[in-house]
């Protein structure tokens, strides 16, 4: 008796390509010290514009607690600073210090090296990015209220 196979799940294998890669791209940033949490941080904070805490964990992909711990760290680390907000002074701003852009540019460069490498995996013509970036916008949308099968 054959073993039935489980059904193809697009979200199983996006949950899987992403375990595996962040897996990768986690372990190349330990040389640094930084986890992929951090890099997520610090990338956002290059743009040089001070971002709320709000959108520290929205780009981190964390919970607001998660990330006030995180960026706590990496304040006590040198790596970012608060300010209050020019606009509004009720509203913190979190930006990078010089040691904290030193440390993206070093990331940002294993995650370039990393990204090529699984680019070229995949074949220059892949277009996998644009890909990406439809189903994560499609994925935004409200869902379409499925028919109840009775």
């Amino acid at each position: 008796m054959t073993a039935a196979r489980p059904q193809r799940d697009l979200v199983h294998l996006l949950s899987r390509a992403e375990h595996l890669a962040s897996r990768r791209l986690s372990a190349a940033f330990e040389t640094d010290g930084a986890s992929l949490e951090q890099w997520r941080v610090l990338n956002l904070l290059a743009d040089g514009h001070g971002h709320t805490m709000t959108e520290l964990a929205d780009h981190a992909l964390l919970p607001a607690p998660t990330a006030t711990k995180l960026t706590d760290r990496l304040v006590a680390d040198n790596l970012v600073y608060r300010h209050p907000d020019p606009a509004d002074r009720r509203r913190v701003l979190v930006h990078l210090t010089d040691r904290g852009r030193e440390l993206h540019t070093r990331l940002a460069a294993v995650l370039d090296r990393i990204q090529g490498e699984l680019l070229e995996a995949l074949g220059a013509e892949s277009g996998i990015e644009g890909l990406l970036d439809r189903l994560a916008d499609a994925l935004e949308r409200p869902a379409a209220r499925p028919d109840r099968v009775a």
